[in-house]
């Protein structure tokens, strides 16, 4: 289920087709799901609550035709592998992985071995690629890095160009958002500049904020569904969650935003800072515990040369601009699919039961129509 589905409107802007950040030509997503065991916590054994979600941002390999790309901290207790080279050089050069806190090295070897597997035998080359990570801990055996490369293997199988599927699914699994079940979710909006149709398209893994603070649509729908009506993560029966236990802004949010637009990297970097807006227009601030790091890259410019190419000779490269007086548009589309993807995650996430009996309860549908109607 999808806030639109509830006659919930977020913004004035027009979704694509799969209000999805598939709707940007090109780019396509998977996930591969671990669910196994029920019970107390046996570190190494489970319950496991977890998996992976790939980005892969062009249908050849991204690392041959790179993507000018830029990136945001709104606050850094988290991690997203590859940005230094990100912010250096300008670029995104290889897909994008999420996933859990334990199991970015992996995922990012996995994503390595994915490389070397399409490179050319004795081609000297390196690889840095970026995976982002949140914590599932409360719900899953964080610490058993249940993890493995087949685990990124099917996710790469299941790439589609189509609908997203959101909630509980791939890095998102085990994933706790405002209090309640959270996970992926996926966004997009379109923008009209100079008779051209530009398209602007969002993921989250959202896993931060505290109850009180969710917010759709302008509407404190946190404090309208507090911890006695639907109870915040913990042990049925045992009254009010323990600290660590409860998970109410202990957690983190990675974006990845994608667009069609000729953007360089510095205007890359512009649209990540706005996905913040979004973040925070549902309730999210950054809280000392959280990791929320944005990536956005542009595929605007699809003809960028290969960086680790240094034996050939230099080439010249045209590029074409979004001239900055024109960019608002995109912002405004960032904000609002950004906002839509974390209420569209938290509305796709089933109910969860995940180690030593630990429950996350779903944002319940009804209940937020009645809250914001449509």
């Amino acid at each position: 289920m999808r806030p639109r589905d509830l006659g919930i409107v977020i913004g004035t802007g027009r979704p694509g087709p799969n209000n999805a950040i598939t709707d940007v030509a090109g780019v396509r997503v998977g996930h591969a799901t671990i669910v196994r065991g029920h019970g107390p916590l046996v570190v190494g054994e489970g319950p496991v609550r977890t998996g992976v979600t790939v980005i892969m941002p062009r249908p050849e390999p991204i690392f041959r035709r790179p993507y000018f790309a830029g990136c945001h901290r709104l606050n850094g207790n988290g991690e997203l592998t590859g940005l230094e080279w990100v912010r250096e050089s300008g670029l995104l050069t290889s897909p994008i992985g999420l996933t859990n806190t334990h199991s970015v090295g992996v995922v990012r070897d996995a994503l390595v071995a994915w490389e070397v597997r399409q490179r050319l035998p004795g081609e000297p080359y390196w690889s840095l690629p970026v995976v982002g990570e949140t914590w599932d801990g409360v719900l899953s055996d964080i610490g058993g890095q249940h993890v493995r490369a087949a685990d990124l293997w099917g996710a790469v199988g299941a790439l589609s160009d189509g609908p997203v599927a959101e909630g509980s699914v791939g890095g998102g699994t085990g994933m706790i958002c405002h209090g309640f079940k959270g996970g992926i979710g996926t966004s997009s909006r379109l923008a009209e500049l100079a008779g051209e149709t530009l398209t602007v398209g969002v993921l989250v893994q959202a896993n931060h904020g505290r109850r009180e603070r969710l917010t759709v649509a302008g509407v404190p729908v946190g404090l309208r569904l507090p911890a006695a009506r639907v109870p915040l993560p913990g042990v049925p029966g045992e009254g009010e969650p323990s600290p660590g236990r409860d998970h109410d802004g202990r957690g983190s949010i990675i974006v990845v935003i994608a667009t069609d637009a000729p953007l360089l990297p510095g205007q890359c970097r512009r649209l990540a800072q706005r996905a913040t807006l979004g973040i925070g227009r549902t309730g999210g601030v950054g809280e000392h515990t959280s990791g929320d790091l944005v990536l956005c890259f542009a595929t605007g410019n699809p003809d960028l040369p290969e960086p680790s190419a240094a034996s050939r000779p230099p080439t010249r490269t045209a590029l074409i601009a979004l001239d900055d007086h024109h960019i608002t548009p995109l912002f405004d589309a960032v904000v609002e699919a950004t906002e839509e993807a974390i209420v569209s995650a938290l509305l796709a996430a089933d109910t969860m039961a995940g180690r030593d009996g630990i429950i996350a309860h779903r944002l319940p549908p009804d209940a937020l129509r009645g809250l914001v109607g449509g």
